[in-house]
């Protein structure tokens, strides 16, 4: 039976896992370096799981190191299944928000998920209420509709969401940051490392319908959501609505932090080198080739992009 080209395989997402422990909770020597890079070049589906898998180390880098490394390297040791692994990851979670994000990083069964995206996708669909909904790179959602009422829930990843107005039932948008509403509202929605960002390109959204102090959103305001509540507009370096039309559009943005968005869209690892993290990029960019915006920044900064393979690319001064 043929299978999805860019779904990664049990096999492969196990592999990644063990890779995370080598590369992140060791010190991996130049031959295990040597060694990833020969996986990663092996099968397109590895770099796709290594993504994956890799996507959760900025939450498990804020756990106890000490205890992330014993326990990681401790599952290592007695060659636990990949159920096993999971179990472990979700134990990890306790200590912070990783039980939100797990499903679908860990490449779970899509089915989990009511829609999703891998690296590099982007998809729009729409409800049965006629509304639109654009999902960014690895992103996951799960949509339920009832009589009374339209639900939305961020499983992970980033959103547009344009609400039908005819539909007079409230949408509700779960996060884990916490819960919106709308009911004519266009809106996107980032759940990222500080918690969670708002754009309001039309109508209104209640942030905390329920709270006794619910916050109204209006056309135009962006805001960042901490994961206590509060918020505060947020300061960007570029259009967070440029990725709906397939665009990464920045101004003045330091090259670390440009770096760090279009790694989002390539399977594998891109990294650049602090030395060159402070340059400032400002451009449209198209998003459906990432190899062309390499090129563009070779081009116009004074960068060199080292391939060690495909799938591991470093940016450096020149």
């Amino acid at each position: 039976m043929p299978t999805c080209s860019n779904v990664p395989s049990q096999a492969q997402v196990d592999q990644a896992i063990e890779w995370l422990v080598k590369l992140r909770f060791d010190a991996p020597s130049p031959r295990t370096e040597q060694q990833f890079q020969q996986w990663l070049a092996v099968h397109p589906n590895n770099a796709e799981a290594w993504q994956r898998v890799s996507n959760m180390s900025d939450e498990l880098a804020g756990l106890p190191g000490n205890l992330s490394r014993r326990t990681l390297e401790g599952s290592q040791r007695q060659r636990t299944s990949r159920r096993d692994h999971l179990k472990l990851l979700a134990v990890l979670a306790v200590g912070g928000s990783l039980g939100w994000t797990a499903r679908e990083p860990l490449g779970l069964p899509s089915l989990m998920a009511d829609s999703s995206t891998t690296t590099g996708e982007r998809r729009t669909m729409q409800g049965s209420d006629g509304s639109r909904i654009q999902l960014n790179t690895t992103s996951a959602i799960d949509l339920h509709y009832t009589r009374d009422l339209r639900e939305l829930t961020l499983l992970r990843g980033e959103i547009s969401l344009d609400s039908n107005a005819d539909d007079n039932r409230p949408f509700r948008i779960a996060t884990r940051v916490g819960d919106l509403a709308t009911q004519d509202g266009q809106l996107l929605l980032r759940d990222n490392s500080l918690g969670l960002l708002l754009a309001v390109r039309r109508g209104e959204v209640t942030l905390f319908p329920s709270s006794s102090t619910p916050y109204r959103a209006h056309s135009g305001e962006v805001l960042q959501v901490s994961a206590d509540g509060t918020f505060k507009p947020a300061a960007l370096h570029g259009d967070p609505w440029g990725w709906t039309d397939g665009v990464l559009s920045v101004q003045q943005m330091p090259l670390g932090e440009f770096v760090a968005e279009l790694a989002r869209y390539r399977p594998g690892m891109l990294r650049c080198a602090p030395e060159a993290a402070g340059l400032k990029v400002s451009g449209t960019y198209q998003l459906a080739d990432t190899e062309q915006i390499l090129q563009l920044l070779a081009r116009s900064l004074p960068v060199r992009v080292d391939y060690h393979t495909r799938y591991w690319v470093n940016i450096v001064l020149s």
